[in-house]
C-alpha cells in the first residue's frame, strides 16, 4: 500500500490526510483533491473531550493551534427548555463519583434536594459553566487533578479518565490550519475539480480525473466529500440507510454572529435550546458565536427556521448571511466499499445534537489505521471495520432518540409527534428498565459509541424521566458516606470557580 488519495478537504479531508501521515509517515503518499469551488458545510463547531487523542496524535498542544481557529473550551452541554420552558440541565464531561457501589445519581434519587438540578448537586463543572470559568489557571494548571498527562499516540479505545472538557473551533478555519500542517508534512494539495471517478473491471477505483491535473491515481481512496457521497455513493453505489424514521431533523439554518465578549464574557459550554420544532445551538468561538436552527420540514420550512433563528440569536441583524443546510441523516450500509473508505458525512451523520460529527471522523481514522489493508487486501479488514463504525453511529442513533422521546415538553406537534415516533431497537427496553432504575453497564446501548453510562442517566434525569422510586438498598444502607460526598462536591466546585480565571480572560490571553 503506497498511495492513499482523499478526495474532498473540509475537516474531514484534512483530518483524513494529517491523521495517516502521522500515523505511517513517509511510508504512504497521501494527496488531498480538493474544489475550491465546493463550499464546505463548516457548522461542526463543537467536540467529544477525547478528540484530545487526535490533535496529541499530531503533536499538537492545544495552545498552538487554537488562537488558529477561534478555539474556546466546552466543558459540556447546557440543555435549555428541553424538560420544560424556563428549565435547564448540564450535560458534563464529567463521570459520576461513586459511594459504597452506589453512583450519586442514585444516591440524589434517595437524599438529594429536589428544588435543585440533581446535575448541580453530582457533578462540579455545572457551577463552573455557570460562572463562566476556564477549565485551566492562568499558568495553565488544569482544575482536575492528575488528569492531564500527554496521551502520546493513543486511541480513543485508551481513554481510561475522563477528561474535563472539548473544544469549540471554527471548522473552516481549523480545515485551513491543518492544511498548511499536512503539506509541510508531505501531503500532496491538489486543488481542482473531480470531473470523473475511472474504475477497473473489478469496480475498483482507479484514478479520478481532475479538470486541470488530470489523472490521480492511487491504491486506496478516502471520500470526504460529504453528503454528496461521490465515490462511495455515485461511483461504487453504496446503499444509504436513512434514520429518519427515529431522527427526522434534516435541515439546518445557520449564523455567525459576532459579539462583544470583554463585556458580555465567554460561555464554556454549548447551549441547545428546544424550539417549537427542533432545537438552536449555541456555539461560542472566541470572537464570534456560531449558531443554527435544526428542524423537520416536516413541521417548519426554512424561512420560518430562519426567522425564529434571526430572532432568537441576532435581532436587528439582517446583514448576516444565513446558510441553508439540507441534512443527509443515517449512514452507508458499509462504510468501507472495495478500494474505498467514507470518512465524516460521506459516512454517516445523525444530526448536530450531541456534537457527533468531528467525534465520527475521527473514530473512522482511528480504526482504519487499525485495519489499514496491504497488498492482500484481506476481507477481514473491512469486514471488521464496518462492523465497528456501523456499531458507533447506531449507538449514537439510539442515545440521540432518547433525547427526544424522554424530553418533558409536547407543546407542539413536533414534540408530540416524538412522543409515538419509532424507536431504534433495544431502546424501549432500555427507557423501560430506566423506570424502575437507573441505567448501568450492562443496560446502556453495549457496543462502543463515545457515551458513557453517566451521560445515558444524565439524560435521562435532566429530561425528567426517573424511575418511579429510589434502588431499595439505599433506603437499608448507611447514607452518612454519600451525605458527606454531596457536601465534597459543593466544596470542590465552590473552590474551583473561586479559583480559576474566567473564560474570556484565559482564552484573551491565549491570544494576546
Amino acid at each position: 500500500m503506497k498511495s492513499v488519495v482523499v478526495v474532498g478537504g473540509g475537516t474531514a479531508g484534512w483530518m483524513s490526510a494529517t491523521y495517516l501521515k502521522a500515523a505511517f509517515g513517509d511510508r504512504i503518499r497521501v494527496t488531498v483533491v480538493e474544489s475550491d469551488r465546493i463550499p464546505t458545510i463548516g457548522v461542526g463547531e463543537a467536540t467529544f473531550s477525547t478528540v484530545r487523542h487526535f490533535f496529541e496524535y499530531l503533536g499538537l498542544d492545544e495552545r498552538t493551534w487554537m488562537p488558529h481557529c477561534g478555539g474556546s473550551f466546552k466543558l459540556g452541554i447546557r440543555f435549555q427548555d428541553w424538560a420544560g420552558p424556563g428549565r435547564h440541565f448540564y450535560h458534563p464531561f464529567e463521570r459520576l463519583r461513586v459511594v459504597d457501589g452506589f453512583h450519586m445519581a442514585d444516591w440524589w434519587l434517595q437524599l438529594g434536594e429536589r428544588d435543585q438540578g440533581f446535575d448541580r448537586q453530582c457533578f462540579i463543572t455545572p457551577a463552573l459553566c455557570e460562572a463562566r470559568r476556564a477549565p485551566r489557571t492562568l499558568d495553565g494548571e488544569l482544575f482536575v487533578v492528575n488528569a492531564d498527562q500527554s496521551l502520546g499516540r493513543s486511541t480513543l479505545a485508551e481513554q481510561r479518565a475522563q477528561f474535563p472538557y472539548a473544544y469549540h473551533f471554527d471548522a473552516a478555519r481549523l480545515a485551513l490550519f491543518l492544511t498548511g500542517f499536512g503539506v509541510e508534512r508531505g501531503v500532496r494539495h491538489v486543488r481542482d475539480d473531480v470531473l470523473q471517478v475511472g474504475q477497473d473491471e473489478r469496480g475498483w477505483i482507479t484514478h479520478v480525473t481532475t479538470r486541470e491535473h488530470g489523472d490521480v491515481a492511487g491504491d486506496l481512496f478516502i471520500d470526504c466529500t460529504g453528503f454528496r457521497g461521490l465515490l462511495i455513493n455515485q461511483a461504487l453505489g453504496e446503499r444509504f440507510q436513512s434514520f429518519q424514521d427515529v431522527l427526522p431533523n434534516n435541515r439546518a439554518v445557520a449564523l455567525q454572529v459576532p459579539r462583544e465578549q470583554e463585556r458580555e464574557g465567554i460561555d464554556p459550554y454549548t447551549t441547545a435550546t428546544a424550539m417549537p420544532a427542533g432545537w438552536i445551538w449555541t456555539i461560542p468561538l472566541f470572537g464570534r458565536h456560531g449558531t443554527g436552527y435544526v428542524y423537520s420540514d416536516q413541521f417548519c420550512g426554512p424561512d420560518e427556521a430562519e426567522a425564529a433563528l434571526r430572532k432568537f440569536a441576532a435581532p436587528g441583524r439582517d446583514d448576516l448571511s444565513a446558510n441553508h443546510i439540507q441534512m443527509r441523516i443515517g449512514r452507508n450500509e458499509r462504510s468501507w466499499v472495495r478500494n474505498c473508505v467514507a470518512i465524516g458525512l460521506s459516512s454517516g451523520f445523525v444530526e448536530p445534537l450531541e456534537s457527533t460529527g468531528i467525534f465520527f471522523i475521527q473514530h473512522g481514522l482511528e480504526q482504519l489505521v487499525r485495519h489499514f489493508p496491504d497488498a492482500r487486501w484481506d476481507p477481514a479488514l473491512p469486514l471488521a471495520y464496518n462492523e465497528r463504525i456501523n456499531r458507533a453511529i447506531d449507538g449514537v442513533k439510539e442515545f440521540l432518540a432518547l433525547h427526544y422521546r424522554a424530553a418533558g415538553r409536547d407543546d407542539s406537534l413536533y414534540w408530540k409527534e416524538a412522543k409515538v415516533r419509532a424507536l431504534p431497537d433495544g431502546l424501549q427496553e432500555r427507557l423501560t428498565t430506566a423506570s424502575s432504575f437507573l441505567l448501568d453497564e450492562e443496560t446502556i446501548y453495549p457496543h462502543y459509541h463515545g457515551f458513557e453510562t453517566y451521560s445515558w442517566n444524565t439524560m435521562l434525569l435532566g429530561l425528567g424521566h426517573e424511575p418511579s422510586h429510589p434502588r431499595p438498598a439505599l433506603a437499608m444502607s448507611d447514607g452518612q458516606r454519600a451525605t458527606e460526598e454531596f457536601d465534597r462536591i459543593r466544596v470542590d466546585a465552590a473552590r474551583c470557580v473561586s479559583r480559576l480565571p474566567s473564560c474570556y480572560d484565559y482564552l484573551a490571553a491565549m491570544n494576546s
